[in-house]
């Protein structure tokens, strides 16, 4: 349900804008509400479902997206839309991280890579059916449809969660809840988010990001002394504790960097073959097909490979796809090669690897938000992709020049992130 929101909302954006008569830097706070609210509930929801039990807090998630989703579509007005999709926001940023906690829950070890990889394949197919199903009901019935379609899904995934998933008793005693905490990170990531992406900047005429990054950074010494106090600090220091995890959360930044260059591929088609934008869109089916092989395929044989090898593997078909597509994207068939290649890099990297190694090194209170990290890693890696390429794109002139170097510059950060994967473990014999 999660993903495929973020696959239908593209095509809803301009009936949107219609039916509220908004402008474009309007109808732009429709995914800024979203992915700002999402972002700073990760840690919230991922540390209540370790204190709480994953299943409960999985399931209020998902009622509450459902409830957001049901606002957006009996909408009078468009402020209520925005109040709908932060609901949306705050729900969805609990619901991946807890539902892979939940994984580490139900699963042996053996399993989980498996298991994980078919969460990662879940994405891949929902951007591959998103436009479509969104297409259809445009035509067929309303905008109001592209929401409504989440509360028949929330009510199966609720009646089936009820009855399946493990119940998980909550530790009782516990400690006050960590206030101080969640509020530094809130502010850490909003600075963060709104400063890497400029939206105030555009909204008040104003340079103001530099002082948001500086805000940003400022929160993580404060964030350090005040967890290192905490009882039960909502984002653990020891989860940062061990090479092991340190360089998991190194990768879900490079991972989500991979993911994120993937926008930009349309338009290579558009400037190097002169592709309609409409029909753009068309030439990545292939490639959504094979991420969604490649993580479900990678998810089955990551035990056997190991978590080095599978990174090393990923990153480097990355490598290859980058490179291929800034040196050689006039070529058609090269580009749909690269395409491929990187289609099939971003589904090894954002499978089920990183979230298996992250459960396999934390203890069982503390799945969700070591989840929760890797979501917010791979949420700034979506971030910096779009503000670096951009700015390296414009820089160079724009056009198929400019996205060369941007994209010569992607395959450059994933060599990095081939040589930050041997901070991994090898393989165990065991």
């Amino acid at each position: 349900m999660a993903a495929l929101d973020a696959a239908i909302i593209a095509p809803a954006i301009p009936a949107l804008r219609a039916a509220f008569g908004v402008d474009n830097s309007q109808i732009g706070l429709v995914t800024i509400v979203f992915g700002l609210c999402s972002l700073s509930s990760t840690a919230l929801m991922a540390n209540l479902s370790d204190r709480y039990g994953h299943r409960p807090i999985y399931l209020i998630n998902v009622s509450g997206f459902a409830l957001g989703s049901l606002l957006i579509a009996l909408s009078p007005n468009f402020g209520m839309v925005l109040v709908g999709r932060a609901i949306q926001g705050i729900s969805a940023g609990g619901i991946t991280p807890t539902a892979s906690a939940v994984v580490g829950d139900a699963f042996p070890p053996a399993e989980r890579g498996k298991i994980l990889g078919l969460i990662g394949a879940t994405f891949g197919m929902a951007f591959l059916i998103g436009p479509v199903v969104a297409s259809l009901m445009l035509i067929v019935l309303s905008w109001q449809w592209i929401f409504l379609i989440n509360l028949p899904i929330a009510v199966v995934i609720l009646v089936m969660g009820a009855r399946v998933l493990p119940v998980s008793a909550p530790i009782t005693n516990q400690p006050p809840f960590d206030y101080a905490g969640i509020a530094v990170v809130t502010v850490m990531l909003t600075s963060l988010m709104m400063g890497i992406n400029r939206v105030l900047d555009s909204a008040l005429s104003m340079t103001i990001w530099p002082g948001l990054l500086g805000l940003s950074a400022l929160c993580v010494p404060l964030l350090i002394w005040i967890e290192g106090r905490a009882a039960q600090p909502i984002v653990p220091l020891n989860l940062f504790g061990t090479r092991q995890l340190v360089t998991t959360y190194i990768l879900c930044v490079g991972a989500g960097f991979g993911m994120g260059s993937v926008m930009f591929i349309s338009s290579v088609a558009v400037a190097a073959f002169n592709t309609p934008s409409k029909q753009a869109g068309l030439l990545l089916l292939p490639m959504v097909v094979c991420s969604s092989a490649a993580s479900m395929g990678f998810g089955r044989i990551q035990n056997r490979m190991g978590a080095r090898a599978v990174m090393l593997w990923g990153f480097g078909t990355l490598v290859a796809g980058s490179a291929l597509l800034g040196l050689e994207a006039a070529h058609f068939w090269l580009y749909m090669l690269s395409t491929l290649l990187i289609g099939a890099g971003v589904g090894i990297v954002v499978g089920g690897t990183l979230r298996t190694v992250v459960l396999d090194e934390v203890q069982s209170h503390e799945r969700g938000v070591a989840q929760g990290l890797v979501n917010i890693g791979i949420a700034m890696g979506n971030l910096l992709v779009v503000a670096i390429l951009s700015a390296l794109a414009d820089q160079a002139g724009g056009g198929l020049s400019g996205l060369s170097v941007a994209y010569l510059a992607a395959a450059g950060v994933m060599v990095v992130m081939m040589v930050t994967s041997f901070g991994l473990r090898p393989r165990r014999r065991d």
